[in-house]
Formats: structure tokens, C-alpha cells, sequence
């Protein structure tokens, strides 16, 4: 059995409580791949957008109606042993990728201004043009279950609103195309546990910005890595916290909030108050 097959296998077997199911059944609840869709697979090189790119090849496989799968890798300027790594994950994972390359690092960190901010909007405006030049109605994304469960507690804390992560959205620049997010079900600690099982190494965060704040002893300043770790505590007392954080943003009450905002709109309760 070839390397690639034994991992799908682990998929498939041993986590398929963990991956498969989760991943078909966000599949399934919201929509996200609709018959003669053309998806282009985003793969960053890091362990979620890997075993997504793997899922979704596994799914095209055994799908009940046909649909197109482009993985698409954006290089925005990795040094050479970043690049061999996705290179040789990609083809131990038996995943067909189409590299591009991009100067997003450089640019990004030239600015004086917010260089993650920067760099998050140019690796998505190059994705989004990419994939419509290769035919592409929709883009998959690897953000998962973690993911949005901390943005939603990042968005209250810090952001001053109660605003979840969408498992799917349209472009605002691109028409006709579409954002996905496969992995919305799937726990990051199992993404982790199926990369240990099978021995797989997967690219960090290979930022230049990122590496030199950790160096000069910014890395603690993250407000995400914040978040995770207050969520972790939590967990301690309350083990069924972020399942609850993941349910509340599928059962809003607006009944219950003084003001809300729809399509760019504010509204206040207000609005239907009667004497």
C-alpha cells in the first residue's frame, strides 16, 4: 500500500468521527459543493489546508454528482526549504498542485502600516484572480471549527460586535464567485492527531513578519493565541464550552438585541418598538 493510500485510509477508518463525518455533514448542512462546481483548493502548506485538499480529492471521488477540483497553491515568496516542503507533501498526499508564484511577502513587509492585514487581503485578492483565470466558480479555505469559535469570541472582545465567521460567502470583487469552508466542523486537535498518527511534518506559519516578532518576544502579543488559551482554560470547567460558542452562532435571537447591522445597515429594536 502506497504511502497516500494509507492515509486516506486512516481518514476513511480510524478518523472518520473526527474528519470524514464532520466534513461531509458541513458539506451537506450548508451547501458548499453543488454539481459541476469548479473548486479550487487553496493550500497554504500548513496541516489544515493539506488535509483539506485531501478530503475534498477523497469526496470528488466518491461524490453522487460530478464536480471539479483544482489545488491551488500561492507561493508569496517562500524560501526554498518552504517551497520543497508543500512540494513534497503535496506529492506524498498524491495531490496535483498548481503552483503560482506572487511577491506578497515583500510588499507586505515594506509597509509601515499592518503588514498581517495586508498581506491576509493580497493573499486573497491573488487567490480569488487565480482561480477565475483557471475556471473557478468557488475557492475552498482551510479555516476550521477553532477557527470560528475564536473569531467570534475575538470579534466581542476585541472588536466591540457579536460577528461570527460564515461558512460560505459571496466575493464582493470577483462576481460569481464564491468563498468555502470545508473544515467549519472539524476540530483542530484532530486535524493534529491525524498528522501525528501518520508521521506528517506540514509547514508552520512561514511569514518573515511572524518570525521576526517571535524573535524579538512579540509572539505572546497575538490576540488570537490569546483567545486560544483563555478557551483552553475555560475547557477545564466547562469541557462543552466550544461547542456551545459553535451553537449560539446558529441560534441568534435578534428578539433579544438592542441593535443589530444587516447588509451594511444598523437597525435598533427601536425600529419596532410600539407604545
Amino acid at each position: 500500500m502506497e504511502p497516500w493510500q494509507r492515509i486516506e485510509r486512516s481518514i476513511s477508518k480510524r478518523f472518520r468521527k473526527q474528519l470524514w463525518s464532520p466534513f461531509v455533514t458541513a458539506v451537506k448542512r450548508y451547501r458548499l459543493i453543488e454539481e459541476n462546481d469548479r473548486i479550487a483548493v487553496c493550500i497554504s502548506g500548513g496541516k489544515d489546508s493539506m488535509l483539506m485538499a485531501k478530503l475534498m480529492q477523497m469526496l470528488q471521488r466518491y461524490s453522487d454528482f460530478p464536480f471539479e477540483t483544482v489545488f491551488l497553491v500561492m507561493d508569496p515568496g517562500y524560501n526554498g526549504e518552504n517551497r520543497a516542503l508543500i512540494e513534497h507533501n503535496a506529492a506524498l498526499l498524491h495531490v496535483p498542485v498548481h503552483i503560482f508564484e506572487t511577491d506578497i511577502f515583500a510588499v507586505a513587509n515594506s509597509t509601515g502600516e499592518n503588514p498581517c492585514y495586508l498581506c491576509a487581503r493580497m493573499r486573497r485578492g491573488n487567490l480569488y484572480a487565480k482561480a477565475k483565470e483557471l475556471g473557478c466558480n468557488k475557492i475552498a479555505l482551510g479555516h476550521h471549527f477553532n477557527d470560528v469559535i475564536e473569531t467570534t469570541v475575538m470579534a466581542m472582545f476585541y472588536g466591540a460586535q457579536l460577528q461570527a465567521m460564515l461558512p460560505k460567502l459571496h466575493s464582493t470583487n470577483f462576481e460569481g464567485m464564491q468563498l468555502i469552508r470545508p473544515l467549519y466542523c472539524i476540530h483542530e486537535d484532530d486535524i493534529i492527531a491525524w498528522a501525528r498518527y501518520n508521521d506528517l511534518t506540514f509547514l508552520q506559519c512561514a511569514c518573515r513578519f511572524t518570525e521576526l516578532a517571535a524573535t524579538r518576544g512579540f509572539e505572546n502579543a497575538s490576540k488570537r493565541k490569546e483567545i486560544k488559551e483563555l478557551i483552553r482554560s475555560l475547557k477545564e470547567t466547562n469541557p462543552t464550552i466550544e461547542q456551545s460558542i459553535f451553537r449560539s452562532i446558529h441560534a441568534v435571537c435578534l428578539d433579544t438585541f438592542p441593535g443589530y447591522k444587516t447588509r451594511g445597515e444598523e437597525h435598533s429594536f427601536l425600529d419596532a418598538w410600539e407604545d
